[in-house]
């Protein structure tokens, strides 16, 4: 199946089976949410930088028990030195799943924040932990956009790497990448940051973003490319840089994709 087809064009068996698996997967879900809530509400108490740096520990707990529940095996593959966990980094990713989101604390385990739509914020208990673990922004809003670049610049200087879609919501065009906003290339420059590309091949496989009964178990690979070092770079080096990180990626998801 490829990216961008619906898994509706299975027979009727295999659709059901899929849709059994699919709640399975949710409830699953929730209910390790419900378990690990009470030691996310302890260590919220120590505040946004190391309460949160302590959430986003939990998530990696909780994310290793969830895909090990739904038969999920992640694989992380290093094209270039491994993210060194002392330094501070611009992740960032292809978006083409609901999947991408627990990648994020399965794979990368320095701290981190990631910025994320503010609408997963109303999400019950789940809210609570996204409002900690990311920073959100209402892209409908040119005051709460800048007032995340602003957060994701303070996190940085604290030591906290950031990760970001930089094509900003789902990939649903068919081509291994949409085009990319500026937000992250403006950023790295500016706070003279490394970016690090990482590429998730299966996502969309995992789950498909055309509908949540679509979960499947199986292989689950983060891709981690060169970093891209900035340093001296000026916002008149942005449209190179972006391209040069696009033309990676991009070069990388058409290789897999033809294997």
């Amino acid at each position: 199946m490829s990216a961008d087809t619906p898994p509706n064009h299975m027979n009727p068996l295999l659709k059901f089976i899929r849709a059994l698996y699919s709640i399975y997967a949710i409830l699953s879900f929730a209910l390790l949410l419900l378990v690990l809530f009470p030691f996310v509400l302890l260590v919220s108490v120590f505040g946004k930088i190391k309460g949160g740096n302590a959430i986003y520990r939990i998530c990696g707990i909780w994310s290793d028990t969830w895909f090990f529940l739904i038969g999920v095996w992640s694989k992380k593959i290093m094209l270039a030195n491994a993210p060194r966990k002392d330094h501070q980094y611009i992740f960032v990713a292809n978006h083409i799943s609901y999947m991408d989101i627990p990648m994020i604390v399965k794979t990368i385990r320095q701290p981190t924040r990631a910025l994320g739509k503010a609408g997963l914020a109303k999400v019950p208990l789940f809210g609570f932990l996204y409002r900690y673990g990311a920073i959100m922004v209402d892209r409908s809003s040119p005051e709460a956009r800048k007032k995340s670049v602003l957060q994701l610049k303070s996190v940085l200087r604290k030591g906290i790497s950031v990760f970001i879609f930089p094509e900003g919501t789902f990939n649903e065009t068919g081509r291994p990448l949409k085009e990319f906003y500026d937000g992250a290339f403006r950023i790295a420059i500016e706070s003279q940051t490394p970016l690090l590309p990482v590429i998730f091949p299966d996502t969309v496989h995992r789950l498909h973003y055309s509908s949540i009964l679509s979960f499947s178990p199986g292989r689950c690979r983060a891709i981690f490319l060169a970093p891209v070092p900035v340093e001296g770079l000026t916002p008149d080096d942005l449209p190179a840089l972006k391209e040069e990180v696009f033309h990676m990626m991009e070069t990388e998801l058409k290789k897999i994709n033809n294997n």
